[in-house]
């Protein structure tokens, strides 16, 4: 995914806006590279992923990213902030959808897929799922909870990013997404809410 960007932020600006010169600046972005990101300030040392889980309360794992120019006083920096927070964490290495996207996107595009091929209906779906594999919600219930143009974002950066037909997105969840079905946010996706 390209970063687009209408000036650079420069360390500058950050410390003009009361960002100390020694400050972590981390972003919660659960699909795009750090490094790229890294790439748009002077300080790209200080620059780290910490994706939370949603819902942030109630989830209690933050998704560390380190990029390729992350030092390691930053890391420990952020792995020390997540334990201070009552947070677990877990690294992971800056490739696209890290751990935690590049397992999940996946799953919720072929539960996705299963439902545009008619195999099952949503409500089936889930339930398999559910009561099968034992987690907590569904695959369609959760897009719906993600929000489905942000899963579709992220396919679309996994499909980009890694060449794989296997991360193509679903036409059903592109179509959803134009429809402006996005899920819970707009109270109808997969459900109506």
């Amino acid at each position: 995914a390209s970063i687009r960007t209408s000036h650079v932020l420069t360390w500058e600006v950050l410390m003009e806006a009361g960002l100390r010169s020694d400050a972590v600046v981390a972003t919660n972005t659960s699909s795009i590279s750090i490094t790229k990101i890294a790439a748009e300030v002077d300080r790209p040392e200080r620059v780290i992923g910490m994706h939370f889980m949603n819902p942030v309360p109630v989830m209690p794992l933050v998704e560390v990213i380190r990029g390729l120019r992350t030092d390691d006083a930053t890391l420990d920096a952020t792995l020390n902030l997540c334990t201070a927070m009552g947070k677990q964490h877990a690294t992971s290495e800056d490739r696209p959808g890290f751990i935690a996207n590049r397992l999940l996107m996946p799953y919720i595009n072929e539960a996705i897929l299963v439902l545009q091929e008619g195999i099952g209906t949503a409500e089936d779906i889930d339930k398999v799922m559910k009561l099968g594999t034992n987690v907590p919600m569904g695959p369609l219930t959760l897009a719906d909870f993600i929000g489905l143009d942000t899963c579709l974002s992220i396919m679309q950066v996994l499909h980009s990013e890694l060449g794989d037909s296997k991360y193509r997105p679903a036409p059903l969840l592109a179509n959803y997404v134009n429809a402006g079905f996005l899920g819970r946010k707009t109270k109808r996706g997969f459900y109506t809410y």
